[in-house]
């Protein structure tokens, strides 16, 4: 684990520990797109998962509780819908899901969450997007 996200880990809340750790390692080892980097977002550091530069995902854990950003299924209601449907337990948002514990965020679902989410190449997306709206502008 990378120095930076160990010490980030190691300075939560004792019963944060491991899931952040889990989910943290399961990130890693399924989507091999991404480098973990500890910085600050949204008012707050956090793990960031990047993906050529873009962030991909986010763990962190705020005041009363736990967040993992899922930038792909911000852009995907059929991943959104199913997840949502899967962790039920949860606090979902537009690309973010918000928990206190294992129960409600399942290492099994987690890991077919990112199974899923690791083909998804946002950078292209956003490409494609763009590509669309300049040639768009043109006619």
């Amino acid at each position: 684990m990378q120095a930076g996200v160990k010490l980030y880990i190691s300075n939560q809340a004792l019963n944060r520990q491991t899931i952040l750790s889990k989910i943290h390692e399961t990130i890693v080892e399924t989507d091999a797109s991404v480098e973990a980097f500890v910085e600050p977002m949204m008012g707050n550091e956090m793990i960031v998962y990047k993906c050529k530069g873009m962030m991909k995902y986010g763990l962190a854990s705020m005041k009363n509780y736990m967040t993992f950003h899922v930038l792909p299924i911000y852009g995907s209601k059929s991943l959104f819908t199913k997840y949502k449907l899967l962790l039920d337990r949860a606090s979902f948002q537009k690309g973010c899901i918000n928990f206190n514990n294992e129960n409600e965020m399942p290492m099994d679902i987690v890991l077919m969450l990112l199974n899923d989410c690791s083909k998804i190449d946002l950078l292209r997306i956003r490409e494609d997007y763009l590509k669309t709206k300049k040639s768009q502008n043109k006619n």
